[in-house]
């Protein structure tokens, strides 16, 4: 029985911490699976003229760093994209990306069939051509080997394939595209801006990041006499920005800010192991009790104290890879759940799994855990007289207060690092439960179901016949039973899709080159805002008349109406612009605060704009082909309703595919992931720490109840009462705890500042959990100390006096 509940104890704990760190391993330490990872960098900027502090590549900077650089083997540029395929099987939209040649052989990986794209496809006006990921390959062409040279239809044009990429390619940590495409840039028609791209470069031998940077603060400047300001802005404008390099190592951009995360829940699930070792080691307290005249015998026979300390440190080595080796496959399940519980935005979930590197961790830890346990029942017995062990070896032998000190401090420490862990679980539970309060600036997010369509230019050129067609869909989708409304939006909230700009407003002065406020841009259709249940503040919503003759109108969020003018109805009636060729748009409507980047972010200042314009960034005519449609019905998110949706697109457009479909609800689950999959992990932590404590707790005072049984029975045979004898054994549990909780307090005010970043309106002291964790630990003290102590009340005191 002791071999299995130490064995079961260490499983847990050294289970657990494998599982994080192989998450840790894939994530954080393994280097990205590219040639050289070292030297690929990515390509940022700054500027802090605007208070950005990370800006991406503009196409005016990619041409002047390839050609002038002095410190990259090659650099490019690359962009997310969506693409309609309809020349095989059904019309689908699928996930793609837009590289400028230099991209592929920058990271290193070739194709599995054909070539990557060269400087001839990216020609303007070169034949059309794309590569596969290999995914996409088998599942949409069954890998046909001779796919090279075929051509497939995209967005209604045909391209050629000219490559395959081999299944081992993915492309940093972004979803794995089904189609790579060329960039085709015309040198002659780009402007300065349209920091819409990121960036990639392989450093060239021997140069380093400052080296880099340096580079490209000595090529800006370039870069600004070399292209003109876009039309309606002024070079001032860029200057002032003051645009500086921001070089980082590429891995950053795939990792991004997980790091703290990770290390949190490591240094959790680390505590759980200490918690699990103390209560090995007060196990192996007892059992080392039980076996002092065996080990008196040893030394009485010429066994030396190294000896024996030598075989008592292999028994715990031992126990401690047996239970590695169970801990190992707690933890191949584990990692599985993980990965199945992890947020969206948690990187590289293909590279976590259990390795080498995680299997040597797991055999360190096993084997720092057993010397760890292992070493106290042998350094608090190794000046013992073992001789004693003969003479001490009769049942009239009593047990010590020195004896109990042990056992007691180590349960105070279990008591202590619970209640740290504990606390970090209650304030991600407050977190979690303040973001789920906070109203997200719309309702019932369930019943909206959204999904994307393209219309192709191929398809329908004028601009007109694309307005016609997407609200001839709408009457359609609102024709289903169950619709209530329909809308249309380039930007589903929290859907991590947004574009900003610089908003000029009429009745503000402003100094020569000085930038408007950079505002969020929403495009929307009428009805958006009774669709996705956003509050109409003041004014009103846009016409589909307005829509249609391209009138100037515009609205804006409530918080932009209060910066700019002091209040909603204050905003009514001024007008608002981009660009200084751009027509001046009238505010006719402000609407309610949105959190479009999750309720633990700031709401943006919004500008929504009618879905097709003139005048717009000084371009004649700003028409949204791609959109996202958002129908509330009860029905949202069942497959009968899509089916019905479908048919509905399909009848305008038989060839217009839907993409990414959501509910809003998804959309706004997603956006708290993050904190959701710390609540779980921590609260497994916390479970099993509370567990293991009030384990530790029942162990000790039943174990004295145990070694005191002729005291018992004297103090019964004197008139003691049972509540008496009961009380006297729950307060020394109650003691232990209190000391425990005391001291974990303290560890924890000195230690949980380091997880503030993951709290959501919720102080790292926050009084209200502090108090909640002592009541929790509290009750479980109790519990596990009455549990034992009533076997006191029923001690027969003639029989305990008669066994001594």
């Amino acid at each position: 029985m002791f071999t299995i509940v130490t064995l079961i104890t260490l499983a847990a704990g050294i289970g657990a911490n494998a599982a994080v760190f192989s998450v840790i391993e894939g994530v954080l330490l393994k280097p990205l699976p590219y040639p050289n990872p070292d030297q690929l960098v990515g390509v940022w900027h700054k500027a802090p003229g605007l208070n950005i502090p990370l800006l991406n590549m503009a196409p005016s900077n990619y041409f002047i760093y390839r050609e002038q650089n002095r410190t990259f083997q090659d650099v490019g540029i690359y962009q997310s994209d969506s693409v309609s395929v309809t020349s095989v099987a059904q019309p689908e939209q699928v996930p793609a990306l837009d590289v400028t040649d230099g991209i592929l052989p920058i990271l290193g990986i070739p194709p599995e069939l054909g070539r990557w794209f060269n400087q001839a496809d990216d020609k303007p006006g070169a034949p059309d051509t794309a590569m596969l990921t290999y995914g996409y390959w088998r599942q949409k062409f069954g890998g046909d080997p001779l796919i090279v040279g075929r051509n497939i239809m995209v967005d209604g044009k045909p391209r050629q394939v000219i490559g395959v990429m081999p299944a081992r390619f993915h492309f940093l940590d972004q979803e794995d595209p089904a189609l790579l495409l060329p960039i085709q840039f015309d040198r002659s028609k780009i402007f300065l801006g349209q920091f819409s791209y990121e960036g990639i470069a392989r450093l060239r031998p021997g140069a380093t990041i400052a080296q880099a940077n340096s580079d490209v603060a000595r090529m800006f400047p370039i870069v600004i006499r070399s292209f003109p300001p876009p039309p309606g802005f002024s070079l001032d404008l860029f200057k002032k920005a003051d645009i500086g390099p921001n070089i980082r190592p590429l891995k950053e951009d795939v990792v991004g800010d997980v790091g703290k995360l990770l290390w949190i829940l490591m240094g959790s699930i680390g505590l759980v192991l200490l918690i699990a070792c103390a209560n090995v080691a007060n196990l192996l307290l007892v059992r080392m009790e039980g076996r002092q005249q065996e080990l008196a015998i040893r030394a009485a026979l010429g066994a030396g104290r190294n000896r024996l300390t030598g075989e008592l440190l292999f028994e715990s080595v031992v126990l401690g890879l047996l239970g590695s080796v169970l801990g190992l496959a707690l933890a191949w399940g584990a990692v599985r759940l993980l990965v199945a519980l992890a947020p969206s935005g948690l990187p590289r979930l293909h590279d976590i799994g259990i390795n080498l590197p995680v299997l040597a961790f797991t055999f360190i830890v096993s084997l720092l855990a057993s010397l760890l346990f292992g070493a106290i029942p042998v350094l608090k017995y190794r000046g013992a007289t073992l001789g004693t062990g003969l003479r001490e070896g009769g049942r009239n032998s009593s047990q010590t207060r020195e004896r109990h000190r042990a056992r007691s401090v180590l349960v105070v420490v279990q008591v202590g690092l619970a209640s740290v862990l504990l606390i970090c679980c209650g304030l991600m539970i407050r977190t979690f439960r303040h973001m789920t309060q906070m109203n997200p600036g719309f309702i019932a997010p369930s019943d909206v179901q959204t999904f994307h369509i393209a219309i192709p230019s191929a398809d329908v050129p004028k601009p007109e016949n694309v307005v016609h067609m997407e609200d001839a869909i709408a009457q359609k989708l609102a024709a289903i039973p169950g619709v209530s409304s329909v809308a249309m939006t380039q930007s589903i909230p929290m859907s991590n899709s947004h574009w900003m700009d610089p908003v000029f407003a009429r009745d503000h002065d402003y100094a020569p080159g000085e930038m408007g406020p950079l505002r969020r841009f929403v495009f929307a259709s009428p009805g958006l805002f009774h669709t996705l249940g956003i509050p109409l503040v003041a004014g009103r919503d846009f016409t589909w008349d307005e829509t249609y003759n391209q009138l100037p109108v515009a609205i804006v969020s409530e918080n932009f109406a209060r910066e700019s003018w002091g209040g909603p109805q204050n905003a009514l009636g001024k007008e608002i612009r981009v660009g200084t060729k751009d027509d001046w748009r009238q505010i006719v409507g402000v609407v309610g605060n949105v959190y479009y980047d999750g309720v633990d972010q700031p709401a943006p200042t919004v500008a929504y704009w009618p879905i097709f314009m003139k005048n717009f960034e000084s371009d004649p005519v700003q028409l949204r082909r791609e959109l996202a449609f958002a129908i509330r019905t009860p029905r949202a998110g069942a497959q009968s309703f899509m089916d019905d949706a479908r048919r509905a697109v399909w009848s305008v457009d038989a060839n217009l595919p839907l993409s990414d479909v959501r509910t809003l609800g998804y959309y706004y689950t997603k956006s708290m992931a993050r904190t959701s999959f710390t609540l779980v992990v921590l609260a497994i932590a916390g479970a099993m720490a509370l567990l293991l404590g009030a384990v530790g707790l029942y162990g000790v005072i039943a174990y004295s109840v145990s070694q005191r049984t002729r005291e018992i029975g004297i103090r019964i045979a004197l008139g003691a009462q049972q509540q008496e004898l009961i009380g006297m054994f729950v307060c020394h549990g109650m003691i232990l705890a209190a000391i425990g909780v005391g001291c974990g307090l303290i560890v924890a005010v000195a230690t949980v500042r380091v997880m503030s970043s993951l709290l959501f309106h919720v102080r790292p002291v926050d009084p209200l959990t502090y108090i909640l964790v002592c009541v929790a630990l509290g009750a479980a003290a109790a519990l596990a100390s009455y549990i034992p102590s009533r076997r006191a009340s029923s001690v027969d005191p003639v029989e305990a006096l008669r066994a001594e």
